[in-house]
């Protein structure tokens, strides 16, 4: 360790500082001596997180030192202790001392260090355990994060498991909670933990890890948090966050602006009335069963439920009245009022400053009732966002809202509302202009001191001109690189001599879209290594990709560089970006290219230091869209405060749209040079860069080196000799070997994980305990899906390891699915189903080539059921396919397949395409299977059942059971598809069992008979439809109620479904019900169903062990 003085202040630091980090510690202690705020840009790699933690700590330990030195001073009446240095030299902390004169070790203030992520944090604490400070440290997390109770975190959803933990908390029977009260270990307190350890610990100690991160805030010295839970004031009221003196450091704060808006804005939907209402509704029937039954509830007075209840409810109606009275244009834009508008608003439904109490009392009691309650969870989602609404009214009521915020309202198409599908539905939103208003809010808490620091804060001056609040200590830190290690150039034209251009007018334009490609084929022959591309948005990304491929250039780019592309969503992120790492540093590859978007995850973040990233293209200037009602409106508000301000303080609402283009590209330029040895090459493709007024938005320590090259064979040539140079004088990095491709060809054994960074790796061990993020590795699922393999339609090559069947490729397949079904090749698939998640007309389809592989077919199959289904069901299916080669269970193999596939009607085909893997004795069955379930087979042949192997036969220990015809011959039944029928039917009744109270089961049952007998449709879909549309997760319920439908009504039925779920059964069903409707009037084969699943003890536990259904 080294020992520095800065400003009075010794700082013990890991190494000798460079100049920079001199230069940044000094400024963090001046803030802090100062008690004043600052905002500081230091890029990437030059350490400035473990520049912040040192300076502040060691600032921290002074200021401690200081109050003993003046207890001792006080003692000692003036005689001084050491003879070396005065008791005065150690500062005076009776000044930052509560009560004048007087100093306590209570004064010393605590540090609240926040980042954007947990994963970001996680890095932080890594980087103080590198340290020699060992302060007391808090990590605030969630539940979904920090809960291990096996019962709570078995629920998907996050609401559920709130209120399950409440409940146990209340009833105290989680006992993980219950040795928090307990005395701690010194493990637990006095350790440097961050959230995997803190769950780690948990577990370890039988203590919940939640409540003991809430325990251990009041002593911390240090308390971790994402700043979302600072800046929002919810958060900050249910972490009970107590801000007053406290030092508060926001790292990653180029995002603070974004956050501090939307943390003081909202949105009101009919669905937060619809459910807000539902609950009130729940609320009133209760007490209505305990008038009857003349018993008073001990929670919930009546006198309150007569009165406090029906008032909400009727404010709730005015409210949902008041908003659909707003008259709205037909061009479907919506419209746009000032903030002073929700005042009328909000007073039309009797919410008002002065009802504000009684309303909020009201809510809150009647949460508490749901809360409390046992058996159905009620969603109280819509009561929480209408509570916190009404608990912001102090400020939204007042003339400076009508200042800073707007209101817009507009229509939204087809919302289901109470079991119907209304054609349109008003949502309110409220939006907040200006992220001071979240900065004042923390100066009024008594924040000592606000640090904003990031990489890429430039320029400055916009930036606290937008926070409102002064930042007297300001810093534009350089580069810890010299010259050699950086090259930038601006290339406005193409080898083609066509004008690279993102403009709207030009960026579809042909010779744009060549140019681009021409560019980026010449580029990767000269990058060694790692490419980044940046586009400025999605579309214009996918455009460019298909222009690319019609056209070869993308086939040109991939036979030097595999490309990959960034996904919309993050459930496949991590996937990628391992198959992108694991290209890197594979010694077959010459490197990869990978196609992100500015402002998207792979910009914010993470790591491409070395190899990983050597070089990043900016293909554009990301501007926000320009007509989106809220860019408009935050053009306006900025131009009128610059109208009424003193002009300089404020920015323009043009000036503030070319910044956040300009931070953008900023944040993506920051992903290529991560470290003192690091180098790598940065292209501006597009002409606008030429602009001085855009590249003086460049960072400071890029300006120096960009030069504008008019000829794209200097730039060839220059980058060439650069890397050149680079690599000569430049240490070589750390070798990984990793070489997905060649593993099984090679070396069966050898490890796919290597050639990734470690901070990467810690990130995804904290998102593996976190449901909603969990996504496990392709190469390293373990038993759950490594080994889904079937031996089924090939021989057995005893000379080489070969695959045997179709499933059993799957355990070399998996091993090397990340590199290739992630390129552009099967980026046709991920696209596909993105415009299935946005509702587009698109569907899941799996490319069916006689010719295609079936390695390659199964490939892409098991990649898109893992795209398609949640982690859950996703480990369902691998187990489902794992049971079904242990047992050749067929019947339990459909019954969870069936499940899983036929809840989302887009699936079918998922179902459908299984056939590939079903064995060939049972491949008539599932065919049968699939046409009774879909309407639609997979194409049985009686060759695909004559099939069977000869090898399968001799090497299968099961080959005796394989010809049992007990087993698969519905154990003797009468017929194939009776027995499969019975066994779906039973499935779904199960299902149905689970999903609804006894009480409305009995309805379920008692309409179905009915309907058999009468044949009344009408009475019979009243009852239905209203029981599985009481929640979405229902949906899929009624959708799967086609197969009792009799043929004559399956379309009114489906029409039915479209309407109420938005929908249908497939539309390959019509071609089914020609036939059938010759039988319309035959009996309905239920057998009968709802009896038998009550009463055949049997067949409801055969259904209740079926995979996946516990």
């Amino acid at each position: 360790m080294t020992k520095i003085t800065l400003n009075g202040i010794t700082v013990d630091f890991p190494f000798q500082p460079y100049r920079c980090q001199e230069e940044y510690m000094t400024k963090v202690l001046e803030c802090l001596q100062k008690k004043v705020n600052g905002i500081l840009e230091s890029p990437t790699g030059t350490g400035k997180t473990l520049c912040l933690l040192c300076a502040t700590l060691a600032w921290r330990e002074h200021f401690k030192d200081t109050i003993s030195a003046r207890k001792i001073a006080q003692r000692m009446s003036g005689v001084e202790l050491f003879p070396d240095r005065p008791m005065s030299s150690w500062g005076d902390a009776a000044k930052d001392a509560e009560i004048p004169g007087k100093s306590y070790y209570t004064d010393v203030p605590k540090i609240i260090y926040a980042s954007r992520t947990h994963s970001q944090l996680t890095q932080v604490i890594s980087e103080l355990k590198s340290t020699v400070y060992r302060p007391k440290v808090c990590v605030l997390g969630s539940r979904e994060q920090l809960c291990i109770n096996p019962e709570v975190k078995r629920q998907e959803s996050n609401h559920i498991q709130i209120h399950m933990c409440r409940m146990k908390v209340m009833a105290r029977t989680c006992h993980f909670y219950n040795n928090v009260e307990g005395k701690f270990e010194k493990e637990l307190t006095n350790s440097i933990l961050d959230i995997e350890d803190l769950v780690k610990n948990g577990n370890k100690h039988r203590v919940c890890p939640y409540y003991l991160s809430r325990s251990l805030k009041q002593q911390a010295d240090i308390i971790f948090m994402p700043y979302n839970y600072l800046l929002d004031s919810k958060s900050r009221r249910s972490h009970n966050l107590d801000l007053k003196g406290t030092v508060v450091i926001l790292d990653e704060a180029h995002n603070v602006e974004k956050l501090c808006e939307e943390s003081s804005s909202f949105d009101l939907t009919p669905y937060d009335l619809a459910s807000a209402m539902d609950a009130i509704n729940v609320v009133l029937e209760e007490q209505a069963k305990v008038v009857q039954q003349n018993e008073i509830h001990a929670e919930f007075n009546m006198e309150f439920a007569s009165s406090g209840v029906l008032i909400a409810r009727g404010i709730l109606l005015q409210l949902e009245n008041a908003i659909d009275a707003v008259q709205l244009p037909d061009n479907g834009n919506g419209v746009t009022k000032e903030g002073s508008y929700i005042f009328d608003l909000f007073a039309e439904a009797q919410i008002t400053f002065q009802t504000k109490t009684s309303l909020l009392e009201s809510l809150e009691q009647i949460e508490q009732f749901l809360s409390g309650r046992t058996g159905i969870f009620t969603n109280i989602a819509g009561l929480h966002k209408l509570s916190d609404i009404i608990q912001n009214l102090k400020f939204w009521f007042t003339p400076r809202a009508a200042q800073i915020y707007g209101l817009h309202c507009i229509n939204r198409p087809q919302f289901l509302v109470f079991y119907f599908l209304f054609d349109t539905g008003k949502v309110l939103s409220y939006w907040c202009f200006s992220p001071g208003y979240s900065m004042h809010e923390l100066v009024r808490q008594g924040v000592r001191t606000i640090i904003l620091t990031s990489g890429t804060l430039s320029p400055l001056s916009s930036f606290t001109m937008e926070m409102q609040i002064p930042f007297p200590v300001c810093l534009e830190n350089p580069h810890v690189i010299d010259k050699h290690q950086i090259w930038v150039g601006i290339i406005p034209k193409g080898p083609d001599g066509g004008l690279l251009s993102s403009t709207y007018e030009k960026r579809f334009s042909v010779e744009c879209l060549s140019s681009l490609g021409k560019t980026i084929g010449n580029l990767v022959r000269i990058i060694p290594h790692g490419l980044l591309v940046f586009f400025p948005s999605y579309p214009v990304m996918d455009k460019s990709l298909e222009y690319w491929r019609e056209h070869d250039f993308a086939k040109r780019i991939e036979e030097v560089k595999p490309m990959f592309v960034e996904p919309r969503s993050k459930g496949t992120f991590t996937e990628i970006m391992d198959a992108y790492y694991d290209k890197i540093v594979c010694p077959k590859s010459s490197g990869a290219t990978f196609l992100a978007v500015c402002r998207g995850k792979a910009s914010e973040g993470l790591d491409f230091a070395d190899m990983n990233g050597r070089g990043v293209v900016i293909t554009g200037l990301p501007f926000p869209p320009r007509m989106e009602p809220r860019v408009v409106l935050k053009m306006q508000f900025l131009d009128e405060m610059k109208r009424q301000g003193s002009g300089a303080q404020h920015l323009s609402g043009r000036e503030w749209y070319r910044q956040q283009a300009s931070r953008a590209v900023n944040q993506a330029i920051g992903r290529v040079i991560r470290h003192r040895q690091d180098y790598g090459a940065i292209f501006l493709c597009d002409h606008r860069f030429v602009n001085n007024d855009v590249r003086s938005q460049l960072p400071s320590w890029v300006r120096p080196y960009v030069k504008i090259y008019n000829n794209f064979g200097h730039v060839v040539r220059e980058v060439s000799q650069f890397f050149r140079i680079a690599q000569k004088i430049m240490p070589p990095p750390p070798t990984r070997s990793s070489c997905p491709n060649t593993i099984w060809e090679e070396d069966p054994t050898s490890s796919t994980s290597s050639g990734q960074p470690l901070s990467w790796t810690k990130a995804k061990n904290l998102d593996d305990h976190v449901p909603s993020l969990k996504r496990k590795r392709m190469g390293l699922l373990g038993d759950g899906a490594t080994s889904l393999c079937v031996e089924y339609d090939q021989e057995l090559i005893a000379s080489r390891r070969q695959p045997i069947g179709l499933l059993d490729a799957l355990d070399l397949l998996m091993l090397s699915l990340q590199a290739k079904r992630l390129s552009t090749l099967s980026l046709q698939y991920e696209k596909r189903l993105t415009d299935e998640q946005k509702g587009g007309r698109k569907k899941i389809k799996i490319v069916n080539n006689p010719a295609e592989p079936k390695k390659t077919r199964a490939t892409l199959f098991i990649a898109t059921v893992k795209q398609a289904l949640s982690q859950l069901h996703y480990d369902l299916f691998s187990k489902a396919l794992q049971q079904y080669k242990r047992t050749d269970d067929f019947q339990a193999m459909l019954s969870q397949m069936s499940s899983l596939f036929m809840e989302d009607q887009k699936k079918h085909i998922l179902l459908r395409e299984f056939y590939q893997f079903v064995r060939p004795q049972h491949k008539k069955q599932f065919d049968e299977a699939c046409c009774s379930l879909t309407g639609v087979g997979c194409g049985y042949k009686p060759e695909h059942r004559e099939k069977q192997c000869l090898p399968k036969t001799t090497f299968s220990e099961g080959s005796s059971s394989q010809l049992n015809s007990q087993l698969h011959l519905n154990k003797g039944g009468s017929h194939l598809t009776s027995g499969l029928n019975r066994t779906v039917r039973a499935t779904y009744l199960n299902d149905l069992k689970k999903a609804l109270d006894k009480n409305s089961y009995s309805r379920f049952c008692e309409a179905l008979s009915a309907y058999k007998k009468t044949d009344d449709y009408d009475a019979m879909v009243l009852v239905v439809a209203a029981l599985t549309t009481e929640k979405p997760e229902y949906f899929h319920l009624l959708q799967r109620f086609y197969m009792f439908v009799r043929p004559h009504h399956k379309e009114r039925f489906r029409r039915m479904c479209k309407d109420l779920t938005g929908t249908s059964c497939s539309e390959e069903e019509k071609k089914k019900l020609q036939p059938e409707v010759q039988e319309a009037k035959s009996p309905l084969n239920l057998e009968n169903s709802c009896s038998k699943a009550e009463t055949s003890e049997t067949q409801d536990k055969a259904v209740s062990h079926t995979p996946g259904l516990e």
